[in-house]
């Protein structure tokens, strides 16, 4: 294992000028797939290659400014791995594994088609109706129909205060010293800021929970939603009502940042890789044709999609922190290509080098959605992208996640031919980071410019009727038949 000394305290101002993911990839290219980072006593190991060590990395190292005092040791993404985090984990499983998922197919197809709407009335600033819908959907996922979503909405201004507040804590430069000396968190007058961020979060979090249990007292039908079913099925999962409370503020954070990057750069590789972009589209015109909508019963015909996707998230990975994503801790000593990496380091896997290992992806530079199927023309089973996390650390929304990218992708596909705008500037790595890339009113790393392929009266007809759009075959967009009377041909 190679072993550097830079100060960690420098470090912010290196990756600042030099780029950090790749100053750290060329770190790993040059001294191998593992990196020590020392300062003083500390010790963080980064890992650029993947390798499957089940529980051993599924605790977190103690975050005092982020987890402790803007989170209150309430927020799965930061709480250690015990009994708190177990109890979380089951109540998420549960409620989002694959079929229960299927339930929000519903919710995802009556917002992707304002999606649509959108970037026809205004292709320029795509990025914000991505960000809405992402929000919109992941937003009702947590707290139901009636959540408020309007950008004016006092709650939804909080949401996005918040959202700022952390994001600006886990930027890869920043630094709090409570984080090296521990007790000046008792300290009143110490990170004030974080602290109040706390208070405004947990009065946001639990006005959100009482607004969904008042609805179902009064019998308002809000639709499934992960709130309802927490208050359905709280004593089963043995939550507080505070940790659900933030449970739910930490889904709808994350939900919302990483589906927005990951839409957004699969929309940006279409743009640049226009040839891999006319292969989707042929497949988009065989299997679905341009009299009809595509919906979920697609899903499984659409090999070459699910590839690109694959392939986009490859490409430009995506990322809470664009350097290494979050850290790690090692429960035991893990042993690594006859290394030893002992019990209580922290630990980073830098995406970019996971995304870029030769041996699994040759030309890892090249753009080849072909690399995600096999010779029988399917997906390959044996390749897996990281987008969701390692481990018992994965996300347990990844399946309604996965969802809400393949609607809205499939439907802007199979509706516009995209392309980018030479007058303007190219940021090809600006969606990697999620925290950005959800800010789209100060930054646009691509401009893309979208040409309907269907005549754009009749898009907008087919849209304003989606999804109640079915198959002439009677098929609804669940799978289910119906009369054939009762189809919209």
């Amino acid at each position: 294992m190679s072993s550097l000394q830079p100060f960690l305290a420098l470090l912010p101002s290196a990756i600042k000028v030099l780029h950090a993911t790749r100053f750290i990839s060329g770190w790993i290219n040059e001294y191998g797939p593992l990196i020590t980072l020392r300062s003083g006593l500390r010790k963080v190991v980064i890992i650029g290659r993947y390798k499957n060590q089940g529980g051993t990395l599924a605790d977190r190292p103690r975050m005092i400014a982020t987890g402790e005092l803007f989170g209150g040791g309430l927020s799965i993404a930061y709480t250690p791995f015990g009994d708190r985090f177990r109890r979380m984990c089951r109540a998420l499983h549960t409620h989002f594994q694959p079929k229960a998922a299927g339930a929000y197919q519903p919710l995802q197809t009556s917002n992707v088609k304002n999606l649509i709407f959108n970037i026809l009335d205004d292709p320029y600033n795509f990025q914000n109706h991505v960000t809405s819908y992402a929000a919109t959907v992941i937003t009702k996922v947590t707290y139901g129909n009636t959540a408020p979503t309007s950008a004016t909405d006092p709650q939804v201004i909080e949401m996005r205060k918040l959202r700022k507040l952390i994001d600006g804590a886990l930027r890869a430069d920043a630094f709090y010293l409570v984080d090296s000396i521990p007790w000046l968190k008792y300290i009143p007058w110490y990170g004030r800021e974080l602290k109040q961020g706390f208070e405004r979060s947990k009065r946001l979090n639990t006005g959100q929970l009482n607004r969904v249990k008042e609805q179902m007292q009064s019998d308002v039908d809000i639709g499934p939603s992960f709130t309802r079913y927490m208050l359905e099925n709280g004593d089963h999962h043995g939550l507080t009502e505070d940790e659900t409370a933030f449970l739910g503020g930490s889904l709808f954070r994350a939900g919302s940042n990483t589906t927005t990057s990951v839409i957004c750069t699969v929309l940006m590789a279409a743009a640049c890789f226009l040839d891999e972009q006319v292969k989707v589209q042929a497949e988009l015109d065989a299997v679905i044709g341009n009299h009809q909508a595509p919906t979920f019963t697609d899903q499984q015909s659409l090999t070459r999609l699910h590839a690109f996707i694959s392939e986009a998230v490859r490409w430009r990975p995506v990322a809470p922190n664009v350097t290494a994503g979050f850290p790690h801790r090692t429960t035991k000593d893990v042993i690594w290509d006859n290394h030893c990496i002992p019990a209580g380091t922290t630990i980073f896997g830098n995406h970019w080098s996971i995304c870029r290992d030769p041996e699994v992806y040759p030309e890892p530079d090249a753009f080849k959605p072909q690399r995600w199927i096999n010779d029988q023309g399917s997906l390959r089973d044996d390749l897996a992208n990281f987008l969701y996390g390692f481990g018992r650390r994965v996300s347990p929304g990844q399946h309604v996640a996965n969802r809400t990218v393949f609607i809205s992708v499939v439907l802007i596909l199979w509706a516009f031919q995209l392309t980018l705008d030479p007058t303007q500037p190219l940021d090809d790595m600006g969606f990697m980071n999620s925290e950005k890339a959800h800010r789209p009113f100060t930054y646009q790393p691509c401009t893309i410019e979208f040409k309907a392929r269907i005549p754009e009266t009749e898009l907008r007809r087919m849209m304003q009727i989606y999804p109640e759009v079915v198959r002439a075959n009677g098929i609804d967009q669940q799978g289910n038949e119906i009369p054939l009377s009762e189809a919209c041909l």
